[in-house]
């Protein structure tokens, strides 16, 4: 019976990394199925959903112990479950850019939940203006927008929403390749 684990891993940043997790996985006969990874300052950070049989995935948690010593990684792992649909969303992007300042993310996420809308993804990033230097922050949001939604008066309040903040944004179907 296919399984489900998810695995996160977080370290000094070096060469390597994912070339060892990934034999790993490859080497224990699992399959990655989602997986998401960045360097933080000097942190390199992963976190894998993978798929296997029964045995495979016990064997695999258990090599992961040995890679973490080796890599010089925290590695926890978790089962879980393939995630059911249960409704029926549309997808959206969110693109946001401010000056950098506390909140931002709260500030979003609070008015996402206020509306039931689940955050699928989330990526920041902190960087200096062009010429000016000064510290703007930049946070791309994908979504899931129930069907019984008004997307057009949900983007309208958004903008109002963020404008009253001074956040600049865009509120786009998402579009998959």
């Amino acid at each position: 019976m296919t399984q489900h684990l998810v695995i996160s891993a977080v370290g000094k940043d070096q060469p390597g990394i994912v070339n060892a997790l990934s034999l790993s996985i490859f080497d224990a006969q699992c399959n990655i199925v989602d997986s998401r990874m960045a360097v933080l300052g000097g942190e390199f950070a992963i976190i894998l959903m993978v798929s296997g049989e029964d045995e495979a995935i016990s064997h695999l948690t258990t090599h992961l112990a040995d890679e973490s010593e080796k890599l010089g990684l925290t590695i926890t792992t978790k089962e879980t479950l393939a995630r059911e649909n249960t409704q029926t969303v549309i997808p959206y992007i969110i693109e946001a850019i401010a000056l950098d300042h506390p909140g931002v993310v709260y500030q979003l996420a609070n008015f996402l939940s206020s509306k039931q809308i689940n955050i699928e993804t989330l990526t920041t990033e902190s960087y200096a203006a062009a010429h000016t230097g000064t510290p703007m922050f930049a946070v791309s949001i994908t979504v899931g927008i129930p069907l019984e939604q008004k997307i057009n008066a949900l983007r309208d309040e958004f903008t109002d929403f963020c404008n009253e903040l001074n956040i600049d944004t865009t509120f786009q179907p998402l579009k998959r390749l």
